[in-house]
C-alpha cells in the first residue's frame, strides 16, 4: 500500500492536524524557534575568538551558502509533504522514513534537558532583584544546582529542590501551549514572546552601552582580525554557528512548515526568518560584549580573561556584572527574562517535533496527542535534570547530540536527497511556485556539495578532538561519556531504523488526505523536476515532468 492511498479501500478522510492562519503567524513561530539560547550566549563568544570584526564575512557566508539553503531544503519538504518529519520523510521516498524518526528523537533528546537551562534562567529572574548571589556568582551557582563534577560524577537521583519546582512550572507552561494547538499555542505564543523579546533585549542593550568600559567591549568585540580569514576552523564555526542556530535539519522548520498554507512564499518567509536570527545575534554580540567590557574594567583584568559563552556566561559571568552594575536589578530581570522567553518558544518548537509525529503515527486528536508525549517526557526529564547529576549529563548529552546527531542527520538527509533519491529538482520546483526568490543552480550547489562538505569536515574533526583527547571529555568518567555520549548517539540512529520499519496503524494520517481534504503529493521522480502546468493553483497540484 502506499504512503497516500485510504486505509482498506475506505475513502481517505483529511487529516486534522492544525495549521497557521498565515505567513506572518508562521515567521513568528520560526523566528520564536531560531531565535534561542545560542544566540545570546553562544555567538558572542564564538565571534570574538574567531576573528571578531572579521568573522561577520564568514558567517554572512554561511548564513547564505548553508544556513537559508538548508532552511529552504526543511521548508520544500515539509510543505509538499504536508506531515510531521516521519510521515514526510516516508512520502518523499519510502526508505527515507529513518531520517525523520532521527530527527524526532533528536528533539526529543535535547527537550529532555532543554527544561532545565529554562529553570534556571526562570529561578535567577527571580534572583535578580535581590541579588542573591551576593559577591561569589560561581559558588552560588554551585550551591543552587548543587552539580557533581569532574571525576566525581555519577548516577545520582538527590533532587535539587529548587530546581524540581522550577522544572515542573516549565512543564506546566509547555502542555498548557501544546494542548492549544498550532495557531492558539505556538503561534500565539510566539507573536506575543518574540516582540516582548526584541523590546527587553534593547532595553538590556541600551543601558549596558553606557555602562563604563562598553566601549572596550565592543571595540574588542567587533576590532577585525583579518589574518583569521586564513585558517579554515574560523570558516567551520562560521558555518556551525548559522547551523545550530536557525534550527535546521533536525525536524523543527520541516514540520513548522507543514502546517502553512498551500500558496504561502517559502523562499521569501525564509530570508525573514534567516536574517531576523542573524540580526537578533549582531544585537546580542552589542549587549553581551557592552556588559563585558564592564566587568573586564571593574576587576581592571584584560577583556579576555572575562569572555565566556553558554553555562558560565549566563550564570555566572552575568550575575557578576550584575552586582557590579548600577541599577543591576534591572539588567538581571532583562537578561535572565530573555533567557527565559528565547528559550521557551524554542522548547515548544523541539517538542512540536514529536508531538506531530506521535498525532501522525496514531491518528490522534491534539489534545490526546500533547498529553501522549509531554507527560512521559516531563516525568523523565524532571526525574533525570532536578537531580545533582542535571548539570553533567546536560553537558554530555548537549555535546553529543549536536556534533553526532544534529550534524550526523543533516549530513545524511543532504546526501540522500541530493544524490541517493535526487530529489533536489522536484523541490526547487516546489519552492518557485510561489516563492518572491526564486532559486536556481547556486541552490542545488549549496545544498548538494558546500552542506555536505561542511558538515562533513565538521563531523570529522569533532571526532578527531574527542578521540585523541589527554582526558575523556570535561573530565568526567569515561562510562558517564561513553553511555550518555557515543551510546546515546548510536542509539538513535539503531532506535529511528527500527521504528521506521513499524507499520504506520490504517488509522494513522499517512493514509488520510491533508488538512484541507486534498491528496498528498506523490514520492519524487529521481532527477526530474516538476511540470511547470500554468494551471496549478498551489505547487502541490504539479507533477514530474514526463521524460
Amino acid at each position: 500500500m502506499s504512503a497516500t492511498s485510504s486505509s482498506a479501500g475506505t475513502a481517505a478522510r483529511s487529516a486534522d492536524r492544525g495549521a497557521f492562519s498565515g505567513r506572518t503567524a508562521f515567521i513568528f513561530a520560526a523566528i520564536g524557534s531560531a531565535v534561542g539560547l545560542g544566540n545570546i550566549w553562544r555567538f558572542p563568544a564564538v565571534a570574538y575568538e574567531n576573528g571578531g570584526g572579521a568573522f561577520i564575512l564568514p558567517y554572512l557566508v554561511a548564513l547564505l551558502t548553508a544556513g537559508i539553503p538548508l532552511l529552504f531544503l526543511d521548508y520544500a519538504i515539509g510543505h509538499r509533504w504536508r506531515g510531521s518529519a516521519p510521515a514526510a520523510w516516508r512520502r518523499f521516498r519510502r526508505w527515507t522514513e529513518f531520517i525523520g524518526w532521527w530527527q524526532v528523537l533528536i528533539a526529543l533528546i535535547i527537550a529532555l534537558y532543554y527544561a532545565l537551562i529554562l529553570a534556571w534562567a526562570t529561578n535567577y529572574t527571580i534572583f535578580s532583584f535581590d541579588q542573591r548571589w551576593g559577591d561569589d556568582a560561581d559558588g552560588f551557582f554551585g550551591e543552587y544546582t548543587q552539580a557533581l563534577g569532574g571525576a566525581d560524577v555519577t548516577i545520582s537521583f538527590d533532587v535539587v529542590p529548587a530546581v524540581l519546582i522550577s522544572m515542573i512550572v516549565v512543564w506546566l507552561a509547555v502542555i498548557i501551549v501544546m494542548a492549544l494547538g498550532v495557531q492558539k499555542g505556538i503561534a500565539a505564543s510566539s507573536i506575543v514572546f518574540i516582540p516582548l523579546l526584541l523590546v527587553m533585549f534593547v532595553i538590556l542593550v541600551v543601558r549596558a552601552l553606557f555602562l563604563p568600559g562598553a566601549i572596550d567591549g565592543l571595540d574588542a568585540l567587533f576590532t577585525p582580525n583579518w589574518g583569521a580569514l586564513l585558517d579554515p576552523a574560523v570558516w567551520i564555526a562560521a558555518y556551525g554557528q548559522i547551523f545550530f542556530s536557525l534550527s535546521v535539519a533536525f525536524g523543527i522548520m520541516l514540520t513548522y512548515a507543514s502546517y502553512l498554507k498551500k500558496k504561502t512564499d517559502l523562499t521569501g518567509s525564509g530570508l525573514v526568518v534567516g536574517f531576523a536570527n542573524s540580526g537578533f545575534e549582531i544585537l546580542c554580540g552589542i549587549g553581551v560584549f557592552s556588559a563585558l567590557g564592564f566587568m573586564a574594567q571593574a576587576q581592571g583584568v584584560a577583556i579576555d580573561e572575562v569572555v565566556t559563552d553558554g553555562v558560565g556566561l549566563a550564570f555566572i559571568a552575568f550575575p557578576t556584572i550584575i552586582s557590579e552594575a548600577p541599577a543591576g536589578a534591572l539588567i538581571g530581570v532583562l537578561f535572565f527574562g530573555s533567557l527565559v522567553l528565547a528559550g521557551f518558544t524554542s522548547l515548544i518548537s523541539i517538542v512540536e517535533v514529536v508531538i506531530a509525529a506521535i498525532q501522525d503515527k496514531f491518528g490522534l486528536a491534539r489534545v490526546p496527542a500533547t498529553l501522549w508525549v509531554c507527560l512521559p517526557l516531563a516525568v523523565v526529564s524532571v526525574a533525570l535534570f532536578s537531580t545533582t547529576m542535571g548539570l553533567p549529563l546536560l553537558d554530555v548529552m548537549d555535546k553529543w547530540v549536536n556534533e553526532y546527531g544534529i550534524v550526523a542527520a543533516a549530513l545524511v538527509s543532504t546526501i540522500v536527497v541530493t544524490y541517493v533519491v535526487r530529489g533536489l529538482p522536484t523541490l526547487r520546483d516546489h519552492l518557485n511556485h510561489q516563492g518572491t526568490f526564486r532559486i536556481r543552480t547556486w541552490w542545488l550547489v549549496c545544498v548538494g556539495g558546500i552542506a555536505p562538505i561542511v558538515l562533513g569536515t565538521s563531523l570529522v574533526l569533532s571526532t578527531i578532538e574527542l578521540l585523541t583527547a589527554d582526558d575523556t571529555y570535561s573530565g568526567y568518567p569515561g562510562w558517564f561519556v561513553f553511555v550518555f555520549g557515543w551510546l546515546m548517539a548510536i542509539g538513535l540512529v539503531v532506535i529511528a531504523i527500527g521504528l521506521s520499519l513499524i507499520p504506520w496503524p490504517t488509522g494513522s494520517n499517512l493514509f488520510k488526505d491533508d488538512s484541507d481534504g486534498d491528496p498528498i503529493a506523490p514520492e519524487v521522480v529521481a532527477g526530474q523536476g516538476l511540470d511547470p502546468a500554468p494551471g496549478a493553483a498551489t505547487p502541490h497540484e504539479l507533477r514530474s515532468a514526463p521524460r
